[in-house]
């Protein structure tokens, strides 16, 4: 084994380990490590609040939430995935009148850590959404 290296020269070798390192400190992630986000929503429908909270990981997301006369149920979402802003349409299951919802929206990347954010259900209605990407 030790012959096999000799005919490599240092200089081959010291360049390879450098690229290597510097190629390792300036990659960047790959799409599939994508920060998974959390996020809280309030919003209002026939001047009744609804709250909400979701986690999201991987382009795919599960948001749990109250809406019109205690409704309460959860919708599974899926992003489009932009570099800043990312629409999502999601599906979900509600107990009380409108079992089936369905729900729409954006999530706006507004900084490192945070994401701001709004969006529209048919069972909790037009709601805000900030949440925070770990």
């Amino acid at each position: 084994m030790l012959n096999h290296l000799r005919c490599i020269s240092k200089p081959a070798i010291i360049t390879g380990i450098a690229t290597a390192c510097i190629s390792t400190i300036w990659a960047a992630p790959a799409s599939s490590q994508i920060l998974p986000e959390v996020w809280g929503t309030i919003g209002t429908v026939d001047d009744l609040v609804s709250y909400g909270a979701g986690f999201r990981f991987a382009g795919t997301a599960l948001e749990v939430g109250t809406g019109e006369e205690g409704a309460t149920g959860a919708d599974f979402l899926t992003f489009v995935p932009l570099p800043v802003v990312s629409p999502f349409l999601g599906i979900g299951y509600y107990t009380g009148d409108e079992n089936i919802a369905y729900s729409g929206g954006v999530h706006i990347s507004a900084g490192k850590f945070l994401v701001v954010g709004g969006g529209y259900h048919s069972v909790r209605g037009i709601n805000g959404i900030l949440g925070f990407k770990f």
